[in-house]
């Protein structure tokens, strides 16, 4: 796939991409999940990209694997999959255990395109997608209830009121994440899915896990001055 893009032709292909979902059921139960995860600062060179493989549904980690590359593409919002993507890939070559399901650190449908990270990434690598975000893209909810466990819907608007996604609430007391499908999963798949993956923490443990993969990294290659 060619990254070497403008801002106006990656939004044309996240238009032609749309085409390309498919929300529809698991073909089978799962058996490993994944969570997928990029860190960078704004005005870095470099970032660091990671994928973890847990058991599923005991959610032991099997396999991680990080990589730091250059960044290739400025930060714009509703484009974070052709500036985070690139470096995805190369991790998911090093990983030995690839998930029946991966967990993405971003969103899936909940994009003004529909064309998340989550979706995007869904997309290339063929496998059942999901998008867990800390934060609201696009669209518009209720709050759900203080109860772990708890949904609401998020809605493209309040008028045509299409589902795009669900806030689930993880922990009492806490803000909610904010669950889309990506690619070859369903919404409702999605929220059971997120729910078994949450333990002690507001994030489910796929993302949770990458997150930390990705840091201890980041601070390894840090400290090394650069040489791991």
């Amino acid at each position: 796939m060619n990254w070497k893009l403008t801002p106006k032709e990656a939004i044309e292909l996240q238009k032609k991409m749309r085409e390309e979902i498919k929300l529809v059921p698991l073909k089978k139960t799962p058996r490993t999940i994944g969570g997928a995860d990029v860190s960078m600062s704004l005005f870095a060179k470099d970032g660091y990209a990671g994928f973890v493989t847990l058991s599923y549904p005991s959610l032991e980690i099997i396999d991680e694997s990080v990589v730091k590359r250059p960044i290739e593409f400025p930060y714009i919002p509703g484009l974070l999959s052709f500036r985070e993507i690139p470096m995805l890939l190369h991790a998911w070559e090093k990983l030995s255990k690839k998930p029946d399901v991966l967990i993405v650190d971003g969103i899936g449908i909940a994009h003004p395109r529909r064309l998340g990270i989550a979706t995007h990434l869904g997309i290339i690598l063929n496998i059942p997608t999901v998008g867990c975000a800390k934060s609201v893209l696009t669209g518009v909810y209720d709050e759900p209830g203080d109860t772990p466990g708890s949904i609401s819907y998020l809605y493209d608007n309040w008028d045509n009121k299409e589902i795009i996604g669900a806030a689930l609430r993880t922990k009492k007391g806490v803000k909610p994440v904010f669950i889309s499908p990506g690619h070859l999963i369903t919404l409702e798949e999605s929220i059971e899915l997120l729910k078994s993956c949450v333990r002690k923490h507001r994030l489910p443990e796929p993302t949770r896990q990458a997150h930390l993969a990705v840091n201890r990294h980041r601070i390894l290659n840090e400290n090394s001055g650069g040489k791991i």
